[in-house]
């Protein structure tokens, strides 16, 4: 007898303590049968002994047997027996000695299991190891001594496969206790602990990308420790570590590929090469026909490879696929590349795009690849939904001399993704080259995408509408189900004409081709896929970045336009898809947030606008450059914001001051002009009118808003008669855009009351209110002065209908509830109306997307303003008179 078999190994210096796992382990030894099941390297052993070792104060601490994998079936009674011994179990001598390796009687069994009933004290037998020996006459032994023992024998297995005991029984009886791979692989708190056992100090993302590396496998946790506290750099070796070049590539060839026959490690070595594998694809690989049985075996046996969510296909561990990539290379030569070949035309048949991409791309076939991205109109799935970037990862090394157009395009395509010009530029010139009158209609679609996507980039109006043109007369000659499958062009062309439309100041044409992008993401104010006929699956994960990003510069349209409540409504639409897409930080605009900023200080709500620029900002920062459209709203929303609260410097510093590479301002007529009057209101608001009329006058133009400006500056410089001339020049109402319109009417009932016509100011006054009413707009009377908030106490008008947006300024019946100090914003009703559904501080910012402190600021203004100070006498209160 081997004693080392009678004893548990030592518990590691290094051990990560596990206690839910040890506490599932001592409720499992109550009932007859435990089973810890994992692959190689998993801590079975490990966590059994630990467990064991704090056990030894019990009354009769558990037993310890390792089997071994050359045991027969009487060899295993005999250590049965001599562990029960040596723990101090009375067997009663009746029941004798197993006397032939081969096997025992039934006899014996009989008597080994009626000993044990009559145990005081049940017996835990721990059998590591017991994947090692499953003969069928061991495994019906252990289980009829197990159910006869009459609870006086307890079974704790670790194994790497399931062993041949009837497990569904035990299950059914409820009488088995199981900890699996999934609940001993190592969470990010095993890891960290571990580390620190190993004196490492490795930052949160360092850990991260370890256990996305190892998916949590303990021994490969444990054998990167061991490497990296030889390594100068931990953080470096995590980030850089090959798996074939450490101890972990010994530990699999030795432990799992080397304890396969021939026949199997041939078929792993073939099907490393592809991420997740079919048995009829690793069929192809191999020229065999026994993948599925194989395949089925070695996941039932936690080889490293598992069944992908109950399906037909299986995937190999990461660090295991990557040691047996490298053991190819070794081993066979060239083989790696025939290999993709195959994989990447039989993923191809079965209609798996993506994946056959990228296996092409893996075998250096270009013109295979990116046929099968052109062909398919998949080109738009560079730019868009879950494949992105591994399409993009695919081709990056694509030569620049790669024959045919279709890899010329894929490759501009790459390079505009990275906002590489020149590049795109030279492959573009590549694709035209061996593009003709008689290329398939989907290059040529291919070609004029990418040419509305270049406008974009480059802001150029004339190109993006000739390419978007040329792209909708492709689109219509193409079979109608292929464009059905690929939605995503369509809605990307769309929005990036749009945002160049935008961009240029053309409000009709942006609005329309961003309403037709958002119709063709599923429709306004849906998510992708929602309505008949739209996409699903991956289809719909590709169109939320657009639906997003045609939502967000509807917003600025509409906020340009003055359409407050829509522009919210638009912005939140874009963050809500964001928010329900998952959409990563780097693909985020900040766009929405700078839209309700701009709504929020229009309504002349400052705080809620300066909260909203904030997060605009923090967005746009670690998203792609922002837009032309963007970045000239975002420097006049702040300019603005920083006049209203006083601040006219860092108002003028915002539009001229030094900027961050890749976002300087373009110098387009609508963008220079929009800078223009804001620069020029920045003036206004430091009492600089000679300056204001200076910076209008460097840069004429024959928009109303710039005409507008020039009256106000002219006005605040006393020139009132040249102010009336300059706003006579204006065109009809339907010209203009409500900003534009109030402020004309302000502005002329000033020059009224300057000519001594109260009447006539009173009038234009009252004009100004009924205009802004529908939408909320405060601010441009807020900006008029003192003067307009004296005149509008004084004129005559009658009293707003309840609800109003502009507020009760003008009384309330003597009979009602006394008037409030002050009217609500349009914001604080909202969080007002948010109140009185009983939400938290928290959910009332979740719901309008601003942050709690901004909502606990509305909050306070609310409560002096309606003379409350409770939130329930707040909503109370704002019942009794009408504003709820």
């Amino acid at each position: 007898m081997l004693t080392a078999r009678f004893t548990a190994p030592a518990v590691p210096k290094t051990l990560v303590h596990r206690p839910e796992l040890l506490r599932r382990l001592t409720a499992g030894v109550r009932g007859p049968l435990t089973l810890i099941n994992g692959p190689a390297g998993s801590g079975k052993t490990v966590l059994t002994a630990h467990w064991a070792a704090a056990a030894r104060r019990a009354p009769r601490p558990p037993l310890w047997l390792t089997v071994e994998p050359d045991d027969a079936p009487g060899v295993f009674w005999a250590y049965v027996l001599e562990a029960l011994h040596r723990g101090g179990v009375e067997i009663p001598a009746a029941v004798g000695r197993p006397t032939r390796a081969e096997g025992v009687t039934q006899s014996f069994l009989v008597r080994l299991a009626a000993g044990l009933a009559e145990s005081a004290q049940p017996v835990v037998l721990v059998l590591d190891q017991f994947d090692t020996a499953q003969p069928p006459a061991m495994t019906d032994g252990l289980d009829f001594v197990l159910r006869h023992a009459a609870g006086g024998l307890r079974i704790v297995l670790t194994s790497r496969t399931d062993s041949l005991l009837p497990l569904h029984r035990y299950r059914a009886a409820g009488e088995i206790a199981e900890i699996r791979h999934a609940d001993l692989r190592f969470t990010h708190a095993d890891a960290e602990a571990l580390l620190g056992e190993h004196r490492l100090d490795l930052s949160q993302d360092g850990i991260r990308l370890l256990m996305q590396r190892t998916e949590g496998w303990a021994a490969g946790v444990r054998l990167c420790a061991l490497a990296m506290q030889r390594s100068p750099d931990p953080e470096t070796f995590v980030r850089q570590f090959a798996a074939d070049r450490t101890t972990i590539a010994d530990y699999l060839l030795g432990e799992v590929l080397d304890a396969q026959p021939p026949d199997t490690q041939d078929l792993l070595l073939r099907v490393c090469v592809t991420d997740r594998v079919h048995p009829d694809l690793a069929d192809a690989l191999t020229g065999r026909d026994d993948a599925a049985r194989t395949l089925a075996g070695l996941a039932r046996d936690n080889a490293f490879l598992e069944q992908v969510d109950a399906s037909t296909w299986y995937r190999l561990h990461p660090l295991f696929a990557e040691v047996l990539r490298a053991h190819l290379r070794q081993r066979h030569p060239g083989l790696e590349q025939q290999l993709h070949a195959r994989a990447a035309r039989w993923l191809a048949g079965t209609g798996r795009l993506t994946e056959a991409v990228v296996q092409g791309a893996a075998a250096g076939d270009w013109p295979f690849a990116a046929g099968q991205l052109v062909d398919a109109l998949a080109i738009g799935r560079l730019f868009t939904g879950l494949e992105a970037e591994q399409l993009n990862r695919a081709f990056a090394p694509l030569p620049a001399e790669a024959e045919g157009a279709a890899p010329a395009l894929v490759g501009a395509a790459v390079r505009l993704v990275v906002q590489d010009l020149p590049g795109y530029e030279d492959a573009v010139r590549r694709a035209d080259s061996q593009l003709g009158p008689g290329s398939g209609a989907a290059a040529r679609l291919s070609r004029a995408f990418l040419g509305v996507l270049a406008g974009r980039a480059t802001g150029d109006p004339v190109a993006t509408e000739r390419a978007a043109a040329d792209a909708e007369r492709v689109l219509g000659e193409l079979p109608a189900p292929l464009v059905a499958a690929h939605p995503e062009v369509r809605a990307l062309c769309l929005a990036a004409l749009g945002a160049v439309r935008l961009g240029a100041g053309r409000l009709d044409g942006a609005q329309s081709a961003l309403t037709a992008a958002v119709e063709a993401c599923g429709g306004p104010g849906t998510r992708p896929g929602t309505e008949p006929g739209t996409a699903s699956g991956t289809e719909l994960a590709a169109l939320y970045p657009p639906l997003c990003d045609a939502l967000g510069s509807l917003a600025l349209t509409e906020l340009v336009r003055g359409r407050l409540r829509q522009a919210a409504a638009h912005a939140r639409a874009s963050l809500a898809v964001a928010e329900q897409s998952a959409l990563p930080p780097e693909r985020r605009s900040g766009t929405a947030h700078l839209v309700l900023a701009g709504v929020a200080l229009e309504q002349d709500d400052l705080p809620a606008a300066r909260s909203h620029l904030d997060l605009a900002t923090a967005t746009a920062a670690a998203g792609p450059r922002p837009e032309p459209a963007v970045a000239v709203g975002a420097a006049v929303i702040g300019s603005r914001i920083a006049a209203a609260e006083g601040d006219a410097e860092a108002a003028l510093a915002l539009l001229t001051g030094p900027r961050p590479a890749g976002t300087a301002l373009p110098a387009r007529a609508w963008a220079a002009d929009e800078l223009a009057v804001a620069a020029s209101a920045a003036h206004l608001a430091g009492g600089d009118a000679a300056a204001a009329l200076r910076v209008l006058d460097a840069a004429p133009s024959g928009r109303p808003e710039h005409a507008l400006a020039r009256a106000r500056a002219l006005m605040a410089a006393g020139r009132a008669e040249s102010a009336a001339r300059e706003l006579a020049a204006l065109p009809a109402d339907g010209g203009l855009t409500l900003p534009v319109r109030v402020g004309a009417c302000l502005l002329r009932a000033r020059i009224a009351a300057a000519g001594g016509d109260t009447a006539e100011a009173h009038r234009r006054l009252a004009e100004a209110v009924e205009l802004a009413r529908p939408e909320g707009l405060r601010r441009p009377f807020a900006e008029g002065g003192p003067w307009v908030r004296r005149n509008l106490r004084e004129a005559p008008r009658p009293v707003p209908p309840r609800g109003s947006p502009v507020g009760r300024r003008a009384g309330t019946p003597a009979e009602g509830p006394p008037p409030v100090v002050e009217a609500l914003s349009a914001r604080e009703t909202d969080v007002l109306r948010q109140a009185a559904r009983m939400l938290s501080t928290e959910e009332i910012a979740a719901e309008l997307y601003v942050s709690a402190n901004t909502v606990k600021t509305h909050l306070k203004s609310i409560y002096r303003k309606l003379g409350v100070t409770r939130r329930s006498d707040a909503v109370h209160r704002a019942q009794d008179i009408g504003l709820l």
